[in-house]
C-alpha cells in the first residue's frame, strides 16, 4: 500500500534530498555507504530498480500517482511518496520534473575492476571527463553499441549525478561501471597494468601524428580492447597515450580536427564495440 504524503511544509527535512542537498552532499564522499542519488522519470527509476538500487522515497506530481508513476510506486512498497501539484513541486525543486517523478535512492557499492572486466570484451576508460552531460551521453552510447563496462578515473564526474542519469536515459544502471581509484587500481600506470594482466590491449583516442585510423583491422581483431577517452579540454594525458598499446584517430573532413568526447565515443564504440557482434 503506497504511503502518499501531501507536501505542506517546504522546509521539512525529509524533503532536503530533493530541494536543498547538492550533488556532492548526496554523494557523501566521507561516508560513501550513506550516499544517495536522484533518479528522474518513471523509465529511469524502473531501470534503477531493475539494477537492484534501493529507493528511500519518491516525489511525484499528483496527477501521475494513478498514471505514469503507478507501476513505479507499486514496486517501491511502503516508502514515502511526497506529492503536490506541478507548480508546487517546481518551486520546491527549482527545476521542471521529467514526467513528474523523482526517486531518492541509495548508492550501490562500487565493484572491483577485475569483477567488471575479467569476462568483458570491450570496455571504455574515461579519463578526467568532468561534464555530467558528456558522461551521460557516453553511457548511452556504450549501452547501445556493445560496450561491456566503463571505468572512470577519480576526477571524472559521477555517473549518478542527476543530470548524467537523465542524459543517459538510465543506462548508467545497465552498463557495469566503477572507479579506478588510488586504493585499488590508480591511473594511469597501476590501472593500465591491471588491464593488461586481465588480457586487454589499450587504445588511446587522441590526435597524434603516429595514430592509426579507427578502421585499422588490427583493432577489430583484438579479443579484448579498452577504448581510452580523455577530458573535454585537453584530451588524454601524454603519459596515458604513451602507455597505451595503440593511439587511434577518427578520420575527419572539412578541416575539422576533433569531435566532442561524447560524439567521439559513439563513433569509437560503433566501430570497435560492434566488431564481430550482431546489432
Amino acid at each position: 500500500m503506497p504511503n502518499i504524503i501531501e507536501i505542506t511544509d517546504f522546509a521539512a527535512p525529509e524533503l532536503d534530498v530533493y530541494a536543498r542537498l547538492t550533488e556532492n552532499q548526496l554523494l557523501n564522499r566521507h561516508e560513501p555507504e550513506k550516499g544517495l542519488f536522484i533518479a528522474e522519470s518513471p523509465k529511469v527509476v524502473e531501470r534503477a530498480l531493475n539494477a537492484g538500487c534501493n529507493p528511500i522515497s519518491l516525489l511525484v506530481e499528483r496527477k501521475h500517482i494513478a498514471g505514469e508513476a503507478r507501476d513505479v510506486i507499486a514496486r517501491c512498497g511502503e516508502i514515502p511518496v511526497y506529492t503536490a501539484d506541478l507548480e508546487v513541486l517546481k518551486n520546491l525543486t527549482g527545476f521542471p520534473m521529467t514526467r513528474g517523478v523523482l526517486c531518492a535512492m541509495r548508492r550501490p557499492p562500487m565493484p572491483a575492476v577485475e569483477e567488471l572486466c575479467t569476462d568483458a570484451r570491450r570496455i571504455a576508460v574515461l579519463e578526467n571527463i568532468m561534464n555530467p552531460t558528456n558522461i551521460g551521453a557516453i553511457f548511452r552510447s556504450a549501452a547501445a553499441l556493445n560496450i561491456d563496462a566503463v571505468l572512470l578515473t577519480p576526477d571524472c564526474s559521477n555517473p549518478l549525478y542527476r543530470r548524467a542519469i537523465r542524459v543517459s536515459m538510465g543506462t548508467v544502471f545497465q552498463i557495469p561501471w566503477t572507479y579506478l581509484d588510488n586504493e585499488t587500481a590508480g591511473w594511469p600506470q597501476p590501472g593500465m597494468k591491471l588491464l593488461k594482466n586481465i588480457g586487454f590491449k589499450t587504445a588511446a583516442m587522441a590526435l597524434n601524428d603516429s595514430a592509426i585510423r579507427i578502421d585499422d583491422p588490427r583493432l577489430t581483431q583484438e579479443k579484448k580492447l579498452a577504448i581510452v577517452l580523455g577530458s573535454e579540454g585537453d584530451g588524454l594525458a601524454s603519459s596515458t597515450i604513451a602507455d597505451c598499446d595503440y593511439t587511434v584517430r577518427i578520420p575527419m573532413s572539412n578541416g575539422v580536427d576533433s569531435l566532442n568526447v561524447a560524439a567521439a565515443s559513439a563513433v569509437a564504440f560503433w566501430q570497435l564495440g560492434t566488431a564481430g557482434k550482431p546489432i
